[in-house]
């Protein structure tokens, strides 16, 4: 993903850190149209609460393209498993998108067919 912007709060962003986030959300190129030169995406890593219970860690992705704004955040006490979490809830909010406008389509061009087979009956 050529446009994407990695914020951290309350946390050093290490070289490691910018690494593996880059790595999932390029991932998700293939459920995108990169050749939309609109598509944004803003990702932020966070330490939340540095506790007793241990250190929680939350990321967020915001991915803006022409056709639809997509957001997703996982809080883990892990900070890679959050991003792991966060890449696959926006895959399936992205697939789920897709399936749906499909499903669309279909239904429509499903009662195209049928009102052309009755004017040619």
């Amino acid at each position: 993903m050529k446009n994407l912007q990695i914020k951290a709060i309350n946390i050093e962003m290490t070289e490691a850190i910018e690494d593996y986030f880059r790595e999932k959300m390029n991932s998700l190129d293939k459920y995108i149209d990169l050749s939309d030169e609109s598509v944004e995406c803003d990702a932020r890593v966070s330490k939340i609460a540095d506790n007793q219970s241990g250190d929680i860690f939350k990321a967020e992705v915001s991915l803006h393209t022409s056709g639809k704004n997509y957001g997703a955040e996982s809080t883990k006490d892990n900070l890679y498993t959050a991003i792991d979490d966060v890449r696959e809830s926006m895959a399936r909010k992205i697939t789920s998108h897709k399936d749906k406008q499909r499903s669309l389509f279909k239904k429509g061009a499903s009662k195209a067919k049928d009102l052309l087979k009755g004017l040619i009956s």
